[in-house]
């Protein structure tokens, strides 16, 4: 049958599909457009099965609070390659699944994609874009904070992000000080009490392979083992970390507590593309 450039033309604004994938999806669906986008739906799907052993080192990582900052989230949609990231139609998807995701709040990354973006599932309308983009798209990241009060920071290049949450409502400077701080500093945790037990067995036994290898006695050892653990919370923990745009001497918990003395970091989380 006959397919008018017109009839195309609508398929491409529906669907931003390609000009050619438009006009070839309306040739198979014989004009009926329903069945046309799912062709074109099901071109997503094919193509993400093809690529599906590609790595996605590329994407959007987004942040979003809600209306009064209990509640934050954030989530990062992947894809292979930086051209595509920066294209009008991922960038609107990825703000689309951002925005239905601090809405919904989803428990996990597959009831993430249930969520609706428009008439379409999450996971429908990654495939959708894949379609079009003829790359592999997937969710990334995704974590969510609830707290009395929540923050985040973007960085303007979109490849990381952090949340962060606090016991009470501070000032928006501290927010963003703090998620800053994260983003740059990457710290494993807020505090030493609260570091993960398998990380500081990990940095015990990488501290205690090095000063073996110097052939100390084991008392002596052992205090340079503590040491090498000290100076590794005060690098990697929150709230020993120095203040990266502060005088060089104030910690991060001396310095929330100046701004606030009631107030303290509850919880974060950070992603990053490029780790």
């Amino acid at each position: 049958m006959e397919i008018k450039a017109s009839d195309v033309m609508k398929l491409r604004q529906m669907t931003q599909a390609g000009m050619m994938d438009c006009k070839n999806a309306l040739i198979e669906a014989e004009g009926d457009f329903d069945r046309a986008k799912e062709i074109l739906r099901e071109k997503g799907k094919v193509i993400a099965a093809k690529r599906s052993d590609r790595e996605t080192t590329e994407g959007a990582v987004l942040a979003r609070t809600n209306s009064d900052k209990s509640k934050a989230i954030l989530v990062c949609l992947g894809c292979e390659t930086d051209f595509v990231a920066k294209t009008e139609g991922f960038q609107a998807l990825a703000n689309g699944i951002a925005d239905a995701t601090i809405a919904a709040l989803p428990a996990d990354v597959d009831a993430l994609k249930k969520c609706k973006v428009g008439e379409l599932t999450i996971e429908d309308a990654i495939m959708d874009q894949t379609g079009k983009s003829g790359e592999k798209h997937v969710i990334a990241a995704y974590h969510k904070i609830e707290a009395p009060y929540t923050g985040y920071y973007i960085h303007n290049n979109q490849k990381v992000a952090t949340i962060v949450g606090f016991n009470k409502q501070v000032a928006d400077e501290v927010v963003k000080e703090i998620a800053m701080q994260i983003t740059a500093m990457v710290p494993v945790s807020i505090s030493k009490e609260d570091c993960p037990k398998e990380v500081i067995e990990s940095e015990l036994k990488i501290y205690r392979e090095e000063v073996a290898q110097e052939g100390k006695p084991a008392a002596i050892a052992e205090r340079i083992v503590e040491g090498k653990l000290q100076k590794f919370f005060k690098e990697k923990t929150l709230n020993e970390q120095i203040l990266a745009l502060g005088d060089g001497k104030e910690t991060v918990a001396q310095y929330i507590k100046r701004m606030d003395a009631e107030a303290k970091v509850v919880a974060f989380y950070r992603f990053s593309l490029s780790d």
